[in-house]
């Protein structure tokens, strides 16, 4: 667990995002299991709109953020299993990033702290389970609680071993809400991204599209409303006549 892939794909001069400290200062050693005793590990999803909108789960271990795209988002329902590719890992401090990284660099584009909260592994062997390919855990989130699973899916190409599964446990916390769209907000400041973006100078149009859709006010009824209204104020006067 290293932050040199990190690092190599980003110009710290230019974007705003941490460069972490050593990893090394801060990880457990390889086999120390998880106790009561230890701080509680941080747990984020990053909602990032780049050249498409993804979500980005971290979980911390070792001194770093172990991390995975998750294309569509995370689902509540156990029924449906979201695709997460894992990527290099970031720095512990990359869990408090919110803020627009300037385009042209890696993942130029609008960053939103969408959930964050702590995480607790089924087995403390955190190590042994991401070798295995099955990593259960429980959120404790803002926006996602309860029994998780992570799955290895042992598939084709270049990057089979990096290509796994976001599963959701049924437990009182599963559901069929759609909780990428009815919850758009971030966790920390409470912005969309489109409001992300704007106060950081990005492209808010671009952002909002990871925004849900604006409702439209409702059309002025032009050959319609006008001539009822104009119907309706006749009739009013004709019947102030007569009483006349």
């Amino acid at each position: 667990m290293t932050l040199k892939r990190y690092r190599e794909k980003r110009h710290f001069e230019v974007t705003p995002e941490p460069s972490g400290p050593d990893p090394a200062s801060t990880r457990l050693s390889k086999s120390t299991p998880v106790t009561k005793k230890q701080p509680a590990l941080k747990y984020v999803i990053q909602k990032h709109r780049a050249s498409h909108l993804h979500y980005d789960f971290r979980l911390e271990w070792n001194g770093v953020l172990l991390s995975w795209a998750v294309p569509k988002g995370p689902s509540l329902d156990p029924a449906v299993k979201r695709l997460a590719m894992q990527v290099e890992d970031h720095p512990i401090d990359y869990a408090d990033f919110e803020g627009v990284i300037p385009e042209g660099e890696y993942g130029g584009g609008t960053v939103m702290v969408w959930d964050k909260g702590t995480w607790i592994p089924d087995d403390p062997d955190v190590d042994s389970s991401l070798r295995k390919g099955e990593l259960k855990f429980t959120l404790q989130g803002a926006k996602l609680k309860g029994s998780w699973v992570l799955v290895r899916t042992h598939g084709y190409g270049q990057r089979a071993d990096r290509s796994w599964l976001l599963i959701k446990h049924r437990d009182r916390y599963a559901g069929t809400e759609d909780i990428a769209t009815t919850q758009p907000r971030s966790a920390t400041s409470k912005r969309l991204l489109a409001e992300i973006a704007r106060a950081g100078g990005g492209d808010a149009e671009k952002a909002a599209t990871g925004d849900p859709p604006v409702a439209k006010a409702p059309a002025t009824a032009k050959g319609l409303g006008a001539p009822r209204t104009k119907r309706a104020a006749a009739a009013t006067r004709k019947a102030a006549q007569r009483r006349r």
